[in-house]
């Protein structure tokens, strides 16, 4: 199982043509992990929100979309006035989670219904098992 690092992750940016610009300025290595092993294990997820090229909500899919090379559709959204274009160079990768145990069980919970697989096959994917 191949493990996210921030290394990785800046050798995609500078390595890729990245259409859509953040509009976020930390996003979180553990995120980024779980969503990426699950888009290489074939685990489906629903779009992204953005406005022109800009990613409204969806960072952590988008960015994970392009390191394993999944293809990840896009929905319309309007931003708001403090809507900031970055540039991915300036984004700050932390090893902090941002989700907590409860919300990780959430999501798993919720891609196994939309996946329409059993929760235990989530938990193993992102367990490395």
């Amino acid at each position: 199982m191949k493990t996210i690092t921030a290394d990785f992750i800046n050798d995609c940016i500078n390595c890729n043509e990245i259409e859509l610009k953040p509009t976020q300025k930390r996003l979180s290595i553990p995120v980024l992990n779980r969503i990426y092993q699950k888009m290489i294990n074939g685990i489906r997820f629903g779009e992204i929100k953005v406005c022109d090229n800009l990613i409204i909500d969806g960072h952590h899919k988008y960015l994970s979309s392009l390191m394993s090379k999944y293809p990840i559709k896009t929905l319309p959204n309007s931003k708001t006035s403090a809507t900031i274009e970055l540039q991915w160079k300036h984004i700050l990768f932390e090893e902090n989670d941002f989700d907590t145990y409860w919300k990780i069980a959430f999501l798993n919970e919720i891609d196994a219904e939309y996946n329409s697989i059993p929760l235990e096959r989530i938990i193993k994917i992102i367990s490395g098992e």
